[in-house]
């Protein structure tokens, strides 16, 4: 199709990660993808919406020619620019009061308790207290977290009292970075009664949950949720910390109906349109039971790779595919492999990386084990603890996905990823996050 032709697909902060996959959707030839910030712009430092809209607004009326669609797969403050660019230019992506409902961990537990039983125990904290305390009817252990932060940061799963206060020193010191903009949307919003006067810089305490944990990817199309795939989660030994996601799940048949019938429920409920969604659970295998974890209420790209080598099309084609009111439905199991995953290699003490292969070296090892995809997080001679958007127990060095026959050739071609990137790291510093685990 001639370019002139083509859709334009705007995608708040296009990495070059993921323009292969978007590439790879089908009818990728009859789109045109631009960058609209970057991800530096997004991520780094405190965030200012008024001037992250700015900015995308510059780009966006320079543009010669059509506006299609603008969509995007981060967190906030992505999640949120989508909807407000799509009401002021005219494009289709679900309204803000939906996305905030999943955003903010303390209205969504609100939301969720009104249609369904499956959650934990939750209360907030008070951060402006002298003296914080969980909150009444709550037992150790639990976790705290703010209402909004990127991936896991300010996270902490606490056993005590000693624990509760450490969290808590911590959460009031870097709540403000994400909640402070994290209010001005707020702003926007009618909020109903028992939102008033909350605000984005709120903690959240929430029972701990055990168990298998779960990912539920789905879409919401002419009002009707529906879900496309479950997938397993599997932590580091004695760890909270994600070693891969598989796909697909292996979890008996009625747990993922069950999943599919709580998910479906619960996004119908959120009010979500013409968007994509991930519901996080824990299953517990000895009672049958799940937990609603939490909702993120964007596309998850970190998955697109899994859905390829599986289903024969990354999951971004679904994204895509609302944005231009399109039926997003695929079939399953095309792909060149029964079951896929996407690894997390990491470090569980902070130190510089050294020995970081060249794109080249990395390509090579792609050719070498067929079925691999790789990207290393840090730069050459980086200090970890320095690398944006970590989680409060490791550092992410390398994400590695891999498509196979089974699970065991999964795990046989991460370990030859491992070795042959050959990363090694000095300084190490075991602090809170430990020593490495694999």
């Amino acid at each position: 199709m001639p370019r002139t032709q083509r859709k334009n697909i705007f995608v708040v902060g296009l990495d070059d990660s993921n323009l292969p996959m978007l590439e790879a959707v089908p009818d990728a030839d009859d789109y045109c993808f631009h960058r609209l910030l970057t991800v530096q712009d997004l991520q780094e430092g405190e965030v200012s919406v008024p001037g992250l809209m700015d900015r995308a607004r510059a780009v966006l009326d320079a543009h010669d020619g059509s506006i299609d669609a603008i969509v995007g797969y981060w967190d906030f403050p992505v999640s949120t620019l989508v909807p407000m660019l799509g009401k002021e230019y005219g494009v289709r992506t679900t309204g803000l009061d939906s996305v905030v409902k999943c955003e903010h961990k303390y209205w969504s537990r609100l939301e969720q308790r009104k249609v369904i039983e499956e959650y934990p125990r939750f209360g907030r904290v008070d951060l402006e207290t002298d003296d914080p305390r969980p909150p009444d009817g709550m037992n150790f252990p639990m976790w705290l977290k703010p209402a909004l932060a990127y991936s896991s940061e300010l996270a902490f799963g606490v056993s005590d009292m000693t624990e509760f206060r450490k969290a808590v020193d911590e959460i009031r010191a870097g709540i403000g970075r994400v909640g402070r903009p994290f209010d001005s949307v707020l702003e926007l919003l009618e909020l109903p009664p028992e939102m008033e006067g909350v605000g984005g810089q709120v903690c959240l305490a929430e029972e701990a949950m055990t168990g298998i944990q779960v990912a539920v990817e789905g879409y919401v199309y002419r009002g009707k949720a529906h879900v496309y795939g479950v997938l397993d989660s599997i932590n580091y030994p004695a760890s909270p910390c994600f070693l891969r996601h598989q796909y697909p799940s292996s979890l008996p048949a009625p747990v993922v109906r069950k999943l599919h019938e709580v998910s479906e429920r619960t996004m119908q409920q959120i009010g979500m349109e013409s968007a994509t969604f991930s519901i996080e659970y824990f299953y517990d295998p000895k009672t049958a039971d799940i937990r609603l974890l939490e909702i993120n209420p964007r596309h998850s790209q970190s998955h697109a790779e899994l859905f390829h080598y599986v289903d024969g099309a990354p999951n971004h084609h679904r994204m895509i595919s609302l944005a231009l009111g399109r039926d997003p439905a695929l079939p399953a199991g095309l792909g060149p492999y029964a079951v896929a995953a996407k690894w997390y290699y990491r470090w569980f003490g902070d130190g510089k990386v050294h020995e970081v292969p060249t794109p080249e070296r990395i390509a090579a090892i792609e050719r070498e084990i067929p079925g691999v995809r790789i990207d290393v997080v840090p730069e050459e001679g980086q200090k970890l603890s320095t690398v944006h958007g970590q989680d409060s127990y490791s550092y992410e060095v390398a994400h590695i996905f891999t498509g196979g026959a089974d699970e065991a050739d999964l795990r046989r071609k991460f370990d030859r990823c491992v070795a042959a990137l050959g990363l090694s790291f000095d300084e190490t510093e075991p602090g809170g996050r430990g020593t490495k685990t694999e």
